[in-house]
């Protein structure tokens, strides 16, 4: 045998073993077509061996029913009407309908199997002027059932579906449900192998820090899951947690609920989908559940594409948007070409034009731009990725197993690169440019500088306080303000002062004080890239000046808050309601909602220990956490006060805190006035003015300097903490 004909062979061998799927694919091979008597079409659904005993194929099926609706046969006359209607059956005894049923408005449709169908009436529906008349036209119509006054027009393939009142559903080449259905949820069904079953893999490509997705996830439950890889008995429990929460049945139907229109769609298959949902011009929708009720409405637009995931309540996909193997937490966006792939979305977050691919995101991300692209990153909430980002753009090392985890806050600048592994403390904000290596900052609220011209690493802690308090502090409103949220499970916080990041200033403070800065207050460090040029610390002074003001106002401002809302008489009943514990609590961000860290820990201990009884027992320890949240976080105030002034609780005296409370308003004064300045630059930059003639232009455009609303709100937050400052004081005769 000649050797070129001996090496085709062994070629097409080689494309065997990575085609593995019999029947389609190259090199010729043979769709398997089955041939079966037309009398089954509709029926045996579920297949003999997995049909329980006593159990009928609608046993699931009817667990649906509309108990509203009194169905009955067809009269002779209605069979006359549909038959003359150009319907056809192929058992018109398995069509039931409702009392109020019209056969005049069933027209050119095939039916096969029980079909059941509601009241019909001689109305039209209209939708965003989207007109249809009410009634069931040109489809085909396979086991499923109606409600009350649909409107379903050129339906080709209409399997398995039980369809809600007033559905408007027009224009669609396949609408069907399979008898392994899961709807985007990452369970088997009875019979089914493991290597089946649909992982999301956050956080890293290589699949280890999987998890399997489910109805209702939230942020929390991911990063638990995601984060505490060695411990095999926790992680077992959430694998049995969310296999409890479903069956292993074979034969459940898809629905589509109450108002939902759906139009010129071209698949929809195993899909379930709440109520008021909107669905036009989507290209594929697969294995998903899609939340949607008549107060958060979920729609998808044109071209889209969603495979394997979960849609919450709210969420808006429009534009060509591609999702696969993904959860979208609620009131989310995906548009403009986006692409979300083996990755968790948080609530109120907006991705579009761009690429993300394993990645674990907490609330409140703002993604926008086509060019910026996010892989294998845990991000912590709050965040905001900027044109040309590229964060996690390659590996540095020989498998794809980097990772970057990002505090609260993260802002990437236009144009920056990052590689993995690298990590990054709260409100990390990084200036344009290609990082050549892997980054550790371990200070918050620092601005990252790559120094070309003199090969170094720039990093200025504090930042944000010294230069930027407009943005930090109205991104803080912001996200609080945008949180559309109805049910509140996890309790999300949004202060740029919180016990997560007072904690990484107190870390901050004690690296800052280690450093040796030089008569301008600059210093070097080491451990923060992994390259062996140097790496600057500058204005380490100032820094450390910044974190101790800002740890003494939180811890000040926390008590006075307690005081305004407890309306303490007295500032000895005050002493007696703070925490007589004198270290400092560690904190965890869960998922956006803070958590003592002996919290978690003995969370995990009960889940291990059968005392926490599935997700629901998860969700229900969020919920106290939050409701204890505030108490917590004002004993957590209280200690870092103490810490940050070096006291006793015996030394936190009435004059004491008059005098703190004295120095939290010019805190605040500070602030206000780092807020004005901010804005002003936009105002009295000639770069910024020179595309105006004049001031009134500048004005009309952009809006007077006066009347920022946020300015003045701030303003107004200043007088009011003055005027309250002096009643306390008052009150409590300090």
């Amino acid at each position: 045998m000649p050797l070129s004909k001996i090496k085709l062979i062994v070629n097409l061998n080689n494309l065997r073993s990575w085609f593995p799927f019999r029947g389609q694919g190259l090199l010729g091979f043979m769709n398997i077509i089955n041939k079966l008597p037309v009398e089954q079409l509709g029926y045996n659904f579920i297949a003999p061996q997995y049909l329980p005993a006593g159990k009928d194929e609608y046993h699931l099926r009817n667990r649906e029913y509309n108990e509203s609706i009194e169905y009955r046969k067809l009269t002779a006359h209605e069979i006359e009407v549909l038959v003359r209607n150009r319907n056809t059956s192929d058992n018109w005894s398995n069509i039931l309908v409702s009392k109020q049923f019209s056969a005049e408005l069933v027209k050119n449709c095939k039916f096969f199997g029980l079909v059941r169908i509601g009241k019909l009436e001689p109305l039209y529906l209209e939708f965003h002027n989207f007109k249809m008349p009410v009634g069931l036209y040109n489809s085909t119509i396979i086991s499923s059932d109606f409600g009350d006054n649909v409107s379903i027009d050129n339906v080709n393939f209409l399997s398995h579906y039980i369809i809600g009142n007033e559905v408007m559903i027009a224009n669609v080449n396949e609408l069907a449900t399979t008898p392994k259905a899961k709807f985007g949820n990452g369970i088997l069904k009875e019979g089914e192998k493991e290597n089946t079953r649909v992982w999301i893999e956050l956080g890293n490509e290589n699949g280890g820090r999987g998890v399997m997705p489910y109805n209702h996830m939230l942020p929390g439950d991911a990063w638990l899951w995601s984060k505490y890889r060695d411990d095999d008995a926790l992680l077992q429990k959430f694998a049995t947690f969310t296999e409890n929460s479903f069956d292993k049945l074979h034969g459940h139907y898809g629905s589509i609920g109450n108002r939902c229109v759906i139009k010129n769609c071209k698949i929809i298959k195993d899909v379930l989908v709440g109520t008021d949902a909107y669905f036009k011009g989507a290209n594929k929708l697969k294995n998903l559940t899609i939340n949607s009720d008549e107060k958060r409405t979920t729609q998808i637009g044109e071209g889209c594409e969603l495979v394997n995931g979960i849609v919450g309540y709210g969420c808006r996909i429009f534009y060509g948007a591609k999702a696969v193997r993904f959860i979208m937490s609620s009131h989310c966006q995906l548009k403009y070409g986006a692409r979300l792939i083996n990755s968790f979305l948080g609530n109120n977050s907006t991705i579009s034009c761009c690429e993300v691919l394993n990645s674990l995101i907490f609330p409140a991300h703002e993604q926008h731009h086509n060019n910026s692209f996010l892989c294998a990153a845990v991000v912590m909430g709050q965040s905001n990725m900027a044109a040309g980002a590229t964060i996690g753009s390659n590996h540095n090392s020989r498998a794809a197993d980097g990772e970057i985890i990002a505090g609260r806050g993260f802002w990437p600048g236009l144009c920056v690169s990052l590689k993995h592994n690298s990590k990054f403390a709260s409100f990390t904000i990084i200036s344009k440019g290609d990082f050549p290596a892997e980054i550790n900052i371990p200070v918050p609220f620092s601005l990252v500088v790559n120094d070309v011209a003199n090969d170094t690493l720039l990093v200025m802690p504090a930042y944000w306080f010294m230069y930027n308090m407009y943005a930090l502090v109205r991104n803080s409103r912001k996200y609080a303000d945008r949180d559309r949220r109805t049910e509140k499970i996890q309790h999300l916080e949004y202060d740029y002062l919180a016990p997560d990041t007072i904690n990484e200033m107190f870390d901050g403070l004690k690296i800052l004080q280690s450093l040796t800065p030089d008569a301008a207050g600059n210093a070097t460090a080491a451990g923060w890239e992994n390259t062996d040029r140097n790496v600057k610390i500058i204005k380490v002074p100032k820094a450390i000046a910044a974190f101790k003001e800002m740890i003494q106002y939180y811890g000040t401002i926390e008590i006075f808050n307690k005081i305004q809302q407890q309306k303490t008489e007295s500032f000895e009943a005050l002493k007696k309601t703070l925490s007589a514990k004198v270290q400092r609590s560690e904190w965890l961000n869960v998922g956006g909602q803070l958590i003592q860290k002996s919290g978690v820990e003995t969370l995990k201990r009960n889940i291990k220990a059968d005392k926490v009884k599935g997700w629901s027992g998860v969700h229900n320890f969020y919920r106290e956490e939050g409701a204890a949240f505030e108490t917590d976080k004002c004993n957590h105030a209280y200690t870092s006060l103490l810490e940050i002034l070096n006291i006793t609780p015996r030394q936190f005296t009435p004059a004491l805190f008059k005098q703190l409370l004295q120095q939290a308003v010019s805190t605040k004064e500070k602030m206000c006035k780092g807020i004005y300045q901010a804005r002003e630059k936009d105002y009295s930059s000639p770069f910024r003015k020179m595309v105006y003639d004049t001031n009134e232009e500048m004005n009309k455009v952009m809006g007077r300097l006066e009347d920022n609303s946020f300015i003045q709100a701030q303003l107004g937050e200043l007088e009011a903490l003055k005027k309250q400052a002096k009643a306390v004081i008052r009150k409590l005769k300090l």
